[in-house]
C-alpha cells in the first residue's frame, strides 16, 4: 500500500502542477507588462517626489531674488511728547528691495540647482533600467527553472513507470528487491531535487511582488533584441555623476561669493498720521520717500570663507575621483559583458552537442536495459543525463537572453526599447 501511495501522490502532484499553471495562463504577464509595472513602484515614486522637491527649492531660490516689496504700519503713543516724538502718531510704509549684486552668488546657486536637478532625472532613468535588468534576470531564470521542472517531472513519471514495472517483475521472481530500492531511492532524490527547483520558482515570484507591488503570474514568450549597434552611450548614472561634479563646482563658487561685495537697491516710501498737543511742535511732515544703495563688503573673517571654499573643493575632489573610477569601471563592465555573451553562445552549442549525446545514449541503454544486457545503475545514469542535457540546453538558452540585457544595459540603452 505504501509504495502505491507513492506513485499516486507523484502523479496528484502533476496533475496539480498543470492545473495550477492552467487558469494563470489567461492572466499572465509579459516582461513587458513587469517591467512596467515595476518602474510604477514606490521606490521610483520616491525618487520621482525627491527630485520634484528640489525643483520646488529652485523655484524658491529665484523667487528670492526679485524685488521685495514690504508693507507696514506702526501706532506709537508718548505720556510726554517733545519736537521728535508726538502725542500720538500712526506711520505707514512700503519698502521695494532688490539685490543688484551678490559676489556672483546668484548664478552660481542658479547652476547648482540646474544641475542637481538633470542628476535627479540620470539617477531615475539609471533606476528604471537597474529595475528593468533585475525583472529580465529574474523572468529568465524563471523560465529557466520551470524547464527544469518539467524535465523534472518527465523523469520522475518515466522512473515510476519503470519501477511499477520492475515491481511486477519482483513479484514474478525474475528480478530482485535491491533492483527495485534503486529505482525508489532515485524517485525520492527526483523530488527533493523537484522541491528545491519549486522553492526557487516560489522565490523569484515573491522578489517580482516585491518589485512590483502586485500579484505576479509570468508568461513565456518575451526575448531579448540582438544587440547590433557597438556604440555605447554613457550610463545614466555616470552621466548623474557628472552632474554631482558641476553641483559641488557651483557650491564652491556660492561660497566663494562670500569674498566679494554685495549690491542693493532700497527704496521706503512713508506716511505719517501725527497728533501734538502743542502745535509749535507740528514740522507739518506728513509723508516721505527715502531712495538708499547699499554696499556692504565683508573684508576679512578670521579664514571661515576660505576654509568653506576648500571644504567643499575637497569634496569636488573626491566626487571626480569617483567619476573617473565609475565610468572606467562600466567600459570595463561592458567588455566583460560582450565576452561573457560570447561564451553563452558557446555554451549553447555545447549543450546543444550533450544533448544528442545523451539522447543516442539513452536510447541505445533502454534497449540494452529492457533485454536485460545492462544493469539498472547504467539506465538509471543515462535517464538522468538525458533530462539533465535538456535542462542544461533550456538553461543555456535563457541564459543567453540575460547576457543579450547585460551588453545593452552596460552601454547605456534603454532597455525597454529592446523586449519584444
Amino acid at each position: 500500500m505504501k509504495k502505491t501511495y507513492e506513485y499516486k501522490g507523484v502523479k496528484h502532484m502533476k496533475k496539480v502542477y498543470l492545473g495550477f499553471l492552467l487558469p494563470f495562463s489567461l492572466y499572465s504577464q509579459s516582461l513587458n507588462e513587469l517591467i512596467q509595472d515595476a518602474t510604477k513602484n514606490r521606490l521610483i515614486d520616491s525618487s520621482q517626489k525627491s527630485i520634484e522637491s528640489i525643483q520646488k527649492e529652485y523655484e524658491s531660490v529665484k523667487s528670492s531674488y526679485l524685488p521685495k516689496l514690504t508693507v507696514g504700519a506702526t501706532y506709537s503713543n508718548t505720556n510726554e511728547e517733545t519736537a521728535a516724538v508726538a502725542d500720538s502718531s500712526i506711520t505707514s510704509y512700503a519698502n521695494i528691495n532688490y539685490t543688484l549684486y551678490d559676489g556672483g552668488a546668484k548664478d552660481a546657486k542658479y547652476k547648482l540647482y540646474e544641475s542637481s536637478i538633470k542628476s535627479g532625472d540620470e539617477n531615475l532613468k539609471s533606476l528604471k533600467n537597474q529595475i528593468a535588468l533585475d525583472i529580465i534576470n529574474y523572468y529568465f531564470n524563471y523560465q529557466s527553472l520551470i524547464s527544469q521542472k518539467e524535465a523534472k517531472l518527465k523523469e520522475i513519471e518515466t522512473l515510476e513507470a519503470q519501477r511499477l514495472r520492475l515491481e511486477r517483475f519482483l513479484e514474478a521472481g525474475t528480478t530482485t528487491k535491491d533492483e527495485v530500492d534503486k529505482i525508489i531511492s532515485r524517485v525520492q532524490i527526483a523530488n527533493v531535487i523537484l522541491h528545491e527547483i519549486e522553492l526557487n520558482i516560489q522565490t523569484i515570484l515573491h522578489n517580482l511582488e516585491y518589485i512590483t507591488s502586485k500579484k505576479v503570474t509570468i508568461s513565456s514568450g518575451s526575448t531579448i533584441k540582438d544587440f547590433t549597434n557597438n556604440t555605447q552611450e554613457i550610463r545614466n548614472d555616470i552621466k548623474a555623476l557628472e552632474y554631482d561634479i558641476q553641483t559641488i563646482q557651483q557650491q564652491a563658487r556660492v561660497t566663494q561669493s562670500a569674498n566679494y561685495p554685495t549690491i542693493s537697491l532700497d527704496n521706503t516710501y512713508s506716511d505719517y498720521d501725527q497728533s501734538y498737543d502743542n502745535k509749535a511742535y507740528d514740522n507739518g511732515l506728513k509723508d516721505q520717500n527715502i531712495f538708499k544703495v547699499n554696499l556692504t563688503w565683508k573684508l576679512f573673517d578670521f579664514g571661515a570663507t576660505k576654509n568653506s571654499y576648500e571644504s567643499v573643493y575637497k569634496k569636488y575632489q573626491a566626487q571626480k575621483s569617483r567619476y573617473e573610477y565609475e565610468k572606467n569601471k562600466s567600459e570595463v563592465d561592458l567588455k566583460l559583458a560582450f565576452k561573457s555573451y560570447d561564451i553563452a553562445k558557446l555554451k549553447i552549442s555545447s549543450a546543444q552537442s550533450g544533448l544528442k549525446a545523451a539522447n543516442s545514449t539513452y536510447e541505445m541503454i533502454e534497449k540494452k536495459y529492457q533485454n536485460g544486457l545492462v544493469d539498472n545503475v547504467a539506465y538509471l545514469e543515462a535517464l538522468s543525463e538525458k533530462y539533465n542535457a535538456q535542462s542544461a540546453l533550456e538553461t543555456a538558452l535563457y541564459d543567453l537572453e540575460i547576457k543579450k540585457a547585460n551588453i545593452i544595459y552596460h552601454s547605456g540603452k534603454n532597455l525597454q526599447e529592446y523586449i519584444k
